[in-house]
């Protein structure tokens, strides 16, 4: 299984993914679920993955394809020279719709799932920044002042901390941590989804990365928000007012 998040705020995007994925208990790996793809100075995009892997890295090589050929062809539309943020959501959906056509149903006859989803995230030059949820159809949603994050894969252990912190208005900084926390809360809670974690910050405006780091199991300042977010819990529920008189 998986983890990822992504929330946009009046500053920025974050995204944050783990990199576990298991077929059982005794086929458990590591992969990348996270990438980037930038044009400096006019766009920077970052893509999340959860569901099936050979779907999600199929999607992944279509658009990786596209982008080569659209450097000796510029009449080639790729996620890196297209118009619009919306446009390249298009482009993930059109490549997620065509993978599932051609391998869903052998999938599905073999036993397994064919479902994933993957979370779009970028500004480019001239437009506003953008977080898109694409689904296994190729339809995808957009996040909104009343929805400004998305999870995908295991959410359920991270959404508290985001429905309590998260407003547009919230500091880049601030969103950060909230994911970082979100993304501790689930380690602890579900073993499907494991370090080390795969972190993209943008700034809005700034069509670059702010952040594009990988946070191992070892990392000390991780350790310290994940300490410190178990002692202020502790702290919390001790102050908490005593229900039996």
């Amino acid at each position: 299984m998986t983890y990822c998040v992504a929330v946009r705020v009046d500053q920025g995007l974050v995204m944050l993914s783990d990199t576990r994925t298991n077929a059982g208990m005794d086929n458990i790996a590591r992969f990348r679920k996270s990438f980037t793809y930038s044009v400096a100075g006019e766009r920077a995009i970052t893509l999340m993955c959860s569901g099936n892997l050979s779907i999600t890295q199929g999607v992944k090589a279509m658009l990786g394809r596209a982008i080569k050929d659209s450097q000796l062809d510029p009449d080639i539309e790729s996620i890196l020279n297209c118009a619009t943020m919306h446009r390249v959501a298009q482009l993930v959906g059109d490549a997620m719709c065509e993978m599932q056509h051609h391998y869903r149903s052998t999938i599905e006859m073999q036993g397994s799932g064919a479902d994933a989803s993957i979370l779009v995230a970028g500004q480019r030059r001239g437009g506003k920044q953008r977080l898109y949820l694409v689904y296994s159809a190729g339809n995808f949603i957009e996040a909104t002042e009343d929805t400004p994050f998305f999870q995908i894969g295991e959410h359920k252990y991270g959404k508290p901390i985001l429905d309590r912190i998260v407003r547009r208005e919230t500091t880049l900084e601030d969103a950060t941590k909230a994911v970082l926390v979100s993304m501790d809360s689930t380690l602890r809670s579900n073993l499907s989804v494991g370090m080390p974690l795969d972190l993209t910050v943008i700034e809005r405006d700034q069509f670059d990365f702010r952040v594009r780091t990988r946070i191992e199991a070892d990392n000390e300042e991780f350790q310290l928000l994940s300490l410190g977010w178990s002692a202020a819990l502790r702290k919390g529920f001790e102050d908490l007012p005593n229900v039996l008189g």
